[in-house]
């Protein structure tokens, strides 16, 4: 009797130590591929390299395995503008005794066309200029520029009028003066001046 009941006893030992066998195993932490897509920590999104994912793979996973939207690239810096493009025709530099230097262009951009005199004045005294630009059919624009009586380059410049016709049709000249009553000219300044030398 003694020895049945030892028996029932063992075996009922032996079928409970069973699950607590499997317990004390523990699941697989180690996130090995069973083949049907690994342990607790890929199912996490937390498997090490091992698992074949890259780290920003990772990264971007959510606790279900979905991918998160990527991040909108950052817009290109837009350059500086770009400047219209403006041709000139320009006379020679010229200078004159009485130290008036300069160069006098027609300039045409955007379908506009102006007058512009670059000069220095290194005669000491305040100078006056009168840039004249004409155009076809007798079109014609004036400005007055006072050069004051230090060296430093400036321009006198006319005012942008649309243009009419081609542009070899224009021609500017500026005339440099002392600024009294008798105005004596010191020098004469065109887009289709002459060279010094040509004669």
């Amino acid at each position: 009797m003694n020895l049945r009941l030892i028996g029932i006893g063992t075996g009922v030992l032996i079928i409970l130590s069973l699950p607590l066998a499997g317990a004390i195993a523990g699941p697989d932490f180690a996130g090995q591929d069973d083949g049907k897509g690994g342990g607790v920590l890929s199912s996490l999104g937390l498997a090490g390299p091992s698992s074949g994912r890259s780290s920003s793979e990772r990264s971007s996973s959510g606790p279900s395995g979905t991918s998160a939207p990527a991040a909108a690239p950052a817009p290109a810096q837009p350059g500086p503008p770009e400047q219209p493009r403006t041709d000139s025709r320009c006379g020679p530099e010229l200078s004159s005794p009485q130290g008036v230097e300069a160069q006098t262009c027609v300039m045409v951009g955007e379908g506009q066309t102006w007058g512009r005199s670059y000069y220095r004045n290194t005669s000491g005294r305040a100078l006056a200029a009168v840039l004249t630009v004409m155009g076809p059919a007798g079109r014609t624009v004036q400005i007055r520029c006072a050069l004051g009586a230090g060296d430093e380059p400036g321009l006198c410049e006319t005012p942008k009028e649309a243009s009419t016709g081609a542009p070899d049709g224009y021609s500017a000249v500026a005339e440099f003066a002392v600024p009294d009553d008798e105005g004596a000219l010191l020098l004469r300044s065109g887009s289709n001046s002459p060279a010094p030398g040509d004669g």
